[in-house]
């Protein structure tokens, strides 16, 4: 039985190991991208910086009401600390 989520690859004499093709389009991996590698439960977790980023985006979303523009709070607060100087 074959199992999609399962692949089995080696390491070679520098260390690299190959992500199969189906599992780096599955997770919108290309050529150049660049993935964090976290040890997590005995295991070796792989992501990409989108799949970090929008995590963040999410957690902090969860805290921020849907109307508010943190760029916009964050512009304002520049120009007054500029105001103060």
């Amino acid at each position: 039985m074959c199992n999609l989520n399962e692949s089995h690859t080696r390491i070679n004499e520098n260390g690299r190991i190959v992500i199969p093709s189906s599992f780096r389009r599955a997770l919108g991996i290309s050529s150049g991208d660049t993935v964090v590698l976290r040890l997590e439960n005995n295991g070796l977790r792989i992501t990409t910086l989108r799949q970090r980023l929008a995590k963040a985006q999410q957690l902090v979303r969860k805290h921020v009401a849907p109307t508010t523009s943190l760029v916009d709070e964050l512009i304002a607060e520049r120009r007054e600390a500029a105001r103060r100087e």
